[in-house]
């Protein structure tokens, strides 16, 4: 299938991106720029589109996320420190953020013929994002069905939504993803912080993969208190 994914410049995405590539016809990455408060994800993301060969789109709807307001992602908020499930991590959902960026996916990819849509939601994502849940993207794959009906068919595939971010990194390993080449804190500074929901949870899915981490933290250690503290319980 000629497959567009949607690519923050995140661990995940870029996996996905290198699966894509490696099982269907990758045809281009699509990024947004939606006023976060660090693009330091999208220079990732274009590496990405530059070692598999394929165009890069990135999106500009900040106009849109300046609205989004009461996020620690978009607005003056401190990003919160510890485990990636804790109630305090919702300080960090910008409002229907999937749901806008894969109806302009799916619109792009109605005009360029693609065959669908990638994106990389995953099961610890669950807890936090509703917009991650299998039940998002059941619905979402209906409603585009009645929004392209006789014009263009494009699924939404969403390979990792029911498993764990450590089994993400034993599929990019699989697919030898360049790990220390994708961004996932939440804080944009010169290293990982390690201490940020993402950083603690990219950390303890290597740990739980096997597979060593590349990252370096500005608090290598953190993650060790959070993870053991604390577990979610999943949302489905």
């Amino acid at each position: 299938m000629k497959t567009i994914v949607v690519c923050s410049g995140g661990l995940d995405s870029v996996s996905l991106a290198h699966k894509i590539a490696a099982e269907q016809q990758l045809i281009g990455l699509v990024s947004f720029d939606y006023g976060q408060r660090h693009r330091k994800e999208l220079d990732f993301a274009a590496r990405c589109a530059a070692r598999l060969a394929v165009p890069h789109h990135i999106i500009d709807i900040a106009a849109i996320g300046g609205h989004l307001s009461g996020s620690a992602l978009t607005d003056n908020i401190e990003v919160p420190d510890g485990h990636y499930a804790e109630e305090t991590m919702k300080a960090t959902v910008v409002p229907n953020r999937n749901a806008i960026m894969l109806a302009i996916a799916f619109g792009l990819a109605a005009a360029q013929k693609a065959d669908a849509v990638a994106v990389a939601v995953h099961g610890g994502d669950h807890f936090i994002y509703p917009d991650c849940r299998p039940g998002f993207i059941d619905a979402f794959q209906r409603m585009q069905n009645e929004a392209l009906d006789g014009y263009a068919s494009v699924r939404l595939l969403a390979p990792y939504v029911d498993v764990s971010k450590a089994a993400i990194v034993t599929d990019g390993e699989k697919h030898a993803t360049p790990f220390a080449e994708t961004w996932s804190c939440y804080k944009g500074g010169r290293l990982h912080c390690g201490r940020c929901g993402t950083c603690v949870e990219r950390r303890e899915a290597f740990h739980l993969a096997g597979i060593a981490d590349p990252t370096e933290y500005e608090d290598q250690d953190f993650w060790k208190a959070a993870v053991s503290q604390y577990s979610a319980a999943e949302v489905r």
